[in-house]
């Protein structure tokens, strides 16, 4: 079996990029929410020094003096780019493992390139870069963990063609004799500096040390990292995604706020989100924590942190029955005199739907079920909230700012590029 490592350089970037190519060898950079923070860079912007998580006020000479394009985050157009992206992989292989918005896993079973492994690869990423305009990497090894390290090769070394293998010891020797341990997917800091201890810190002395000499200084976890690195497979593709066990929807608003309205309209707007994601996963919760908070960063404000979680009565999916929680646990937690910066929600004790136990006077009712999944469709179909609940308002006058967004191409009909 073989597994592979399909990334997009850059994706928020390239995303941008994609649909502005005048954008291509310009100095280019993707801004957190609320236009804070870089979180996306070029690799212009990486080579003039721009560290992952820079404030835009910091680095505003570098915006100046290198004429640096500035984007906030464009999230629909980066998640529709993101579906299309793995259904263009699904043309190569169907057995995709969907690690994060812009990495896929996947697995060959020997049969669809016919011999010449290289040159099927390349021509995925040759169809992604024509399709979809994303420049991407691929790394195949006999294992997850070295497959991930052959896609951080295969883009830290530019490799012609965007595909770099490891398969015989040679190869695989060289790789990880110049791979620092906390570069080995998996193998976090506390396990970095252990290791460091015992005189282990390249990926070439942890998968030639001693099995059991591992297994009792370390958890489970670094003994199957070794075993990875010596290509025996000890991490399966998991082609389903897990179900979360809370769901948070969290955000800071684009200005401070007293208003008690403008909180409960953004709890509201929140709630909604989180249970889209909740019956998404076939999944009802139990209860709903809800917080709220002043900026901790602004000195001449009084400060202000409250949270308080709401059981409701039955394990539940429907957004009615959470939006009534969600406002009785904001008239617990709201005080007067303060300049809120940020509201948020976390659904808890999340299990299967199908199997929840009721009690004797419990009675589900259907027609429940059914305006949720009527909802769904119809905010899918024509917009996130078309269909929305009255304590989400209408005004959206806490939404963080945005000001430097790019159309979205690919999901609102008003941004289509047409023919000029």
């Amino acid at each position: 079996m073989i597994f592979g490592l399909c990334d997009v350089n850059n994706f928020y970037v390239s995303c941008e990029r994609s649909f502005d190519p005048r954008l291509n060898g310009r100095p280019v950079i993707v801004l957190s929410n609320n236009d804070g923070c870089a979180v996306a860079r070029s690799n212009e912007v990486k080579a003039l020094g721009v560290k992952m998580g820079a404030p835009l006020h910091q680095i505003q000479h570098l915006v100046k003096q290198h004429n640096f394009a500035v984007f906030s985050s464009n999230y629909s157009l980066y998640a529709d780019m993101s579906h299309r992206f793995e259904a263009m992989i699904e043309k190569y292989t169907p057995n995709i493992e969907k690690y994060s918005c812009d990495e896929m896993f996947f697995q060959l079973d020997g049969q669809e390139h016919r011999g010449n492994l290289g040159a099927y690869m390349r021509q995925m990423v040759q169809d992604i870069k024509r399709g979809l305009g994303l420049p991407v990497c691929v790394g195949l090894a006999p294992t997850k963990t070295l497959c991930k390290i052959a896609n951080h090769y295969a883009k830290s070394l530019s490799v012609a063609g965007g595909v770099l293998t490891l398969f015989s010891e040679y190869n695989l020797k060289n790789a990880l004799e110049i791979l620092p341990v906390n570069e080995i997917w998996g193998i976090g800091r506390k396990h970095t500096e252990h290791l460091a201890k015992l005189g282990i810190t390249t990926a070439l002395q942890l998968r030639d040390a001693e099995r059991k000499w591992i297994r009792k200084r370390f958890s489970v976890v670094v003994e199957r990292t070794l075993m990875e690195l010596r290509g025996v497979s000890c991490l399966e593709l998991n082609e389903v995604a897990e179900k979360k066990k809370q769901i948070v929807c969290t955000r800071s608003f684009g200005e401070k706020t007293e208003s008690q309205t403008v909180l409960r309209e953004a709890i509201g707007y929140h709630v909604s989100r989180a249970c889209v994601d909740l019956r998404s996963q076939q999944s009802v919760a139990k209860s709903i924590t809800v917080g709220i908070r002043t900026n901790p960063f602004s000195k001449q404000d009084r400060q202000c942190v409250r949270s308080v979680t709401i059981e409701l009565p039955y394990p539940t999916d429907n957004t009615c029955d959470f939006q009534a929680a969600a406002t009785q646990a904001l008239n617990r937690i709201y005080q007067t005199g303060y300049k809120y910066k940020k509201a948020g929600i976390m659904l808890n004790g999340l299990s299967d739907k199908g199997v929840v136990q009721y009690d004797l006077f419990h009675r589900h009712q259907p027609k429940d079920d059914a305006i949720m999944q009527v909802m769904d469709q119809i905010n899918a179909r024509y917009g996130k909230d078309v269909l929305r609940c009255g304590s989400q308002g209408f005004e959206a006058t806490w939404v963080m700012n945005s000001n430097r967004k790019s159309p979205r191409y690919t999901t609102d009909w008003n941004d289509i590029i047409g023919a000029s």
